[in-house]
């Protein structure tokens, strides 16, 4: 297993992430768009998510594929990234099919970034302009750090961001995982620089610090944020034909990622969320391939968690420290 080239969710072909932001505002939106729809799947395990579209994600469900994923900041407010989202899919003829109608299907997530500094004090929700602007900057390029669904975010003692990192397995076939990281936990070990997904590391893609030589394990962590201010929320894609099922179950592995990546993870006040996405340009040639999809579902999140942070930069006004102003090193390349 390696990274793809650019060690984005772009590296499974036939997906593009758009990205936008709004700097006064404190937050941002973005979203994933396939060349044609893609099987989608979804799963929950946070205590305090913000959803839009998910339950028609579910095998039992009548559709099967959706137009686009979007992650956003705002709250239930951010929701309506979406619906701009899906007025632009509409006007490119994009859409299911209902009669003569095309009907947009684009599942969304949110995390909650009201109370990070910006002017929340709009006359007409904003969202929807973002949504439509980052679906029409969708591209092979991804932004991380400060960006998008991460601008405004936040964790339990650093800034938060938006990362993505992929891994083509030995067989060929491609993960990638796009994550924006607003946790109650953190994504470092104590007051250290080191990252709790260090030994998921590939090539020094956030330092190649190793993994921190102290942690205490009776440690018993304290929420830095209140009830409703966290939620990270992920996407992870792949090549692989899946049907919605599979690709539920690899949603599911993927959460490991957030395990390994967050400490504490899954608590009930954050709204972890894990959308899949699968393109079906490859088939499985091998029972043991779901199995593997799983476990690179899982490092490749766990990674990109890491580069949300380690690349997220500061800004004026700033109420939380980025990576690299408390640990004074320069972010690599990855």
């Amino acid at each position: 297993m390696r990274p793809g080239a650019r060690n984005l969710i772009t590296d499974v072909a036939g997906l593009r992430v758009g990205q936008a932001e709004d700097a006064r505002l404190r937050s941002g939106c973005t979203v994933l768009v396939g060349d044609r729809p893609f099987t989608a799947a979804v799963s929950i395990m946070g205590g305090a998510p913000g959803t839009r579209e998910t339950d028609l994600l579910a095998p039992d469900k009548l559709v099967q594929e959706v137009d686009a994923l979007v992650l956003s900041g705002g709250s239930a407010f951010g929701l309506d990234a979406a619906s701009g989202v899906a007025e632009g899919l509409r006007a490119m003829g994009r859409g299911f099919a209902v009669g003569g109608i095309r009907v947009p299907i684009v599942p969304a997530a949110i995390l909650f970034d009201l109370l990070n500094g910006g002017d929340k004090d709009w006359t007409a929700n904003p969202y929807a302009a973002l949504g439509r602007a980052a679906l029409a900057a969708a591209s092979g390029d991804v932004a991380l750090g400060t960006a998008g669904a991460g601008y405004g975010a936040t964790t339990g003692n650093l800034k938060g961001g938006l990362g993505s990192a992929s891994a083509v397995l030995d067989g060929g076939l491609t993960v990638g995982a796009l994550v924006a990281v607003n946790a109650l936990g953190q994504a470092t070990v104590g007051a250290g620089p080191a990252f709790w997904a260090a030994p998921w590391e590939i090539r020094e893609e956030f330092g190649g610090l190793g993994a921190a030589r102290i942690h205490d394990p009776l440690a018993e962590p304290s929420p830095a944020k209140r009830m409703g201010e966290a939620t990270s929320i992920a996407i992870v894609a792949t090549d692989a034909r899946l049907t919605q099922a599979q690709a539920l179950r690899l949603a599911t592995a993927a959460q490991d990622g957030f395990a390994r990546a967050l400490v504490p993870s899954h608590t009930p006040y954050d709204g972890d969320l894990v959308f899949a996405a699968a393109t079906g340009a490859r088939d499985l040639s091998d029972p043991a391939d779901h199995f593997r999809l799983g476990h690179a579902a899982a490092g490749c999140l766990a990674r990109a968690v890491a580069r949300a942070i380690f690349l997220a930069r500061p800004l004026p006004g700033d109420r939380q420290p980025a990576w690299v102003s408390r640990f004074g090193r320069r972010p690599a390349s990855g």
